[in-house]
């Protein structure tokens, strides 16, 4: 395989697959004090206890065009239909069912006493933590296409010693009108975008067992609010969080704020992106020094991580362009709206060293490029937004490349979006993403 550049640097081609699956974990600098590792969809450690039935390969066409047509469903803010959650591929024998691919990463994390383990889908979209918990419609086990079945764990308060309720006279209880009692069990009911999709149940209160960055430390328990989920519907019956969920939005009910109200870690977490799809999640860490920053825009009723971009370089060719846009872990790919888009996309066209490769409907991404068989890398223009603040943001990987045929094949991969731009993984893989919630700003900086 080639090799691609940037700025003067230069990258076997197999490293810039965004989101290759891979048994180790790079290790982050600078992070934390508390947190887990997490994995992408597609690794070997997911796809160990969420089989994938007819998933295409990484390297593929149908790989790019099935999580981005995932990233429009979930996280797209478009509602899932039932003619939506198929796609099939113009080549005729492939059918792969969207919605059952579910979220972008997925952690381990170990929950009560004694501890149970826990392959939760990690949502910067949300808030509440919750799982499967002496349910009466839940995912249960999943079947391996082998045949065989993997059985998985349901919580239950009952079951663990450090379990409590959260009474219906808790701050966080939000549907207090449907209590009997000040003193009863707080409910909980959660609608998600796909159609038709919720998790109902009640709150309560457990240890979440998490990891010190010291070497040799063992795992700590932190008390945290949770959500027993005795009822889950529509694609979480289909392998979308079959075995919970767990919220990191800016709400006072998500892990990262009750950490930080009980004292256990700042109310700040880091997300730090490897090439191979693994990362790691951090509670508490603020970042340093010498991270960049921008200021959060935080909008009610419904918070987000949405920053300020003020202007877009590509190439060294800078125009002023101020938009907004949401940085979101859960979605594969990034997303601009029109004047973004266009800027970006036309721009980085006119400077390609490469000629234009013609896409067609195997893959999502417009501006496509074959690279020659003389050539032994990529050169091709940096991109680099300028965030409001005037704090510099390049972007490491834009590209994704895989074989087509007797060639190798290259993309930018943006995609236009009609509401609001996304900001997602393959833009912030390479970095450290700081989520400061206390001085509401985001921070960034380069990280391996």
């Amino acid at each position: 395989m080639g090799l691609y550049s940037s700025c003067g640097i230069t990258t076997s081609v197999g490293l810039i697959l965004l989101l290759v699956s891979s048994w180790g974990l790079d290790r982050c600098e600078g992070l934390g004090e508390l947190g887990f590792e997490f994995h992408h969809r597609f690794s070997d450690q997911v796809l160990g206890v969420l089989p994938g039935d007819g998933l295409p390969r990484l390297d593929s066409p149908q790989y790019y065009r099935v999580m981005a047509h995932r990233d429009r469903l979930i996280r797209g803010r478009r509602l899932a239909t039932q003619d939506q959650s198929l796609v099939t591929f113009a080549d005729g024998n492939e059918t792969v069912r969207v919605n059952g691919l579910g979220f972008l990463h997925y952690a381990n994390v170990t929950v009560g006493t004694p501890s149970s383990w826990f392959l939760v889908a990690l949502d910067t979209g949300s808030d509440l933590f919750w799982l499967p918990c002496d349910c009466t419609s839940c995912v249960r086990e999943l079947k391996a296409p082998g045949g065989s079945s993997l059985e998985l764990n349901i919580y239950s308060p009952n079951a663990s010693s450090t379990s409590s309720k959260v009474p219906c006279n808790s701050m966080l209880c939000k549907r207090g009108d449907r209590c009997a009692s000040p003193n009863s069990n707080c409910p909980y009911q959660i609608r998600y975008l796909s159609n038709g999709t919720s998790s109902t149940g009640v709150l309560v209160e457990d240890v979440l067992h998490l990891v010190s960055h010291e070497k040799n430390s063992k795992p700590i328990p932190s008390r945290v609010t949770l959500g027993c989920g005795q009822v889950q519907t529509g694609v979480f019956h289909d392998g979308a969080a079959p075995n919970g969920l767990f919220g990191l939005g800016l709400d006072d009910i998500s892990v990262p704020s009750v950490l930080a109200k009980e004292g256990i870690a700042s109310n700040s977490f880091s997300m730090c992106f490897g090439k191979n799809g693994a990362g790691r999640i951090s509670f508490g860490d603020k970042g340093s020094v010498d991270q960049r920053e921008t200021p959060l825009n935080i909008r009610q009723p419904h918070p987000t991580y949405n920053i300020t971009v003020t202007q877009i370089s590509v190439g060294g060719n800078t125009d002023d362009l101020e938009f907004d846009a949401v940085f979101d872990s859960g979605t594969s790919f990034t997303y601009l709206t029109n004047a973004a888009y266009t800027l970006i996309s036309e721009s980085f066209n006119s400077q390609a060293m490469d000629k234009r490769y013609q896409t067609d409907s195997k893959l999502p991404f417009e501006y496509c490029y074959a690279l020659s068989p003389s050539k032994d890398s990529i050169e091709y223009p940096a991109v680099n937004l300028t965030m409001k603040g005037g704090s510099s943001y390049h972007v490491y990987h834009p590209l994704v490349v895989f074989p087509m045929k007797d060639i190798d094949v290259y993309c930018l991969a943006i995609l236009k979006i009609e509401d609001f731009s996304i900001i997602g993984q393959n833009f912030m893989t390479g970095y450290r993403i700081v989520f400061d919630r206390e001085k509401l700003i985001l921070g960034w900086k380069e990280s391996d």
